[in-house]
């Protein structure tokens, strides 16, 4: 286990992505409203190799991240790292860093706009969701899918059915990159010997551990 910071910087911008084909797009509506049953909230995975027999442009969206990336300074970052297919009502506030406290996230939007941004509340960054949106950061940094012009997350906002749900690729970067750690400002073992007692990954400020309130998504000590 290594000490590391959590990183400060969000890379964001617009990939001209071609539009899912509609015969994809429904399947995604029935997988989403019968399988997963999304909640306002909620964050689940779709079919991915169920989806690619279906998405010819598949290869094309994946290279033109991939060119993307490459202009941010990161060549070659998706490479052999992990992917998957995710879908979203929204989200609340949360951060990833437990379960991926080694990783950052690479995400490619691929749903219209919805009127709902991508919200970090910690560094300020904002990215309006549509087709195209791209977006690295670091999985322990704070982040919700919220209304746009709203800074908290409520779920009353994500009730109108398949109106309000994003569906997007993800990334899992590996932090220990030295391109990757510069671009989102993320220094290593800053803390090794605290590092080599902890039962897991766990986020501290100022020494306490804390979580994320899921509706303003600031930082709260863990009792």
């Amino acid at each position: 286990m290594r000490s590391r910071t959590v990183g400060a910087g969000v890379l964001q911008g617009r990939v001209d992505i071609p539009a899912p084909p509609a015969r994809l797009t429904a399947d995604w509506q029935r997988e989403t409203s019968t399988e997963l049953q999304l909640e306002p909230g909620d964050v689940e995975a779709l079919s991915l190799a169920r989806a690619r027999a279906r998405w010819p442009d598949y290869r094309l969206c994946v290279q033109l991240l991939a060119d993307w990336t490459g202009t941010m300074g990161l060549p070659d970052v998706l490479g052999s790292c992990h992917i998957a297919l995710m879908a979203c009502r929204g989200a609340r506030y949360h951060h990833d860093g437990e379960r991926y406290g080694g990783a950052a996230f690479c995400n490619l939007f691929l749903s219209e706009d919805q009127g709902l941004d991508m919200f970090f509340p910690v560094t300020g960054h904002r990215l309006p969701l549509a087709r195209g949106t791209a977006v690295v950061f670091d999985a322990a940094q704070p982040h919700a899918v919220i209304r746009r012009g709203s800074s908290a997350y409520r779920s009353d906002d994500f009730t109108d059915g398949d109106d309000c749900i994003q569906r997007f690729l993800t990334w899992e970067l590996p932090v220990t990159s030295a391109k990757l750690g510069q671009a989102l400002r993320i220094d290593l073992d800053v803390d090794p010997s605290a590092s080599l007692v902890q039962d897991g990954p766990q986020i501290r400020l100022n020494g306490a551990p804390v979580s994320v309130c899921p509706q303003t998504g600031r930082w709260r000590q863990t009792a």
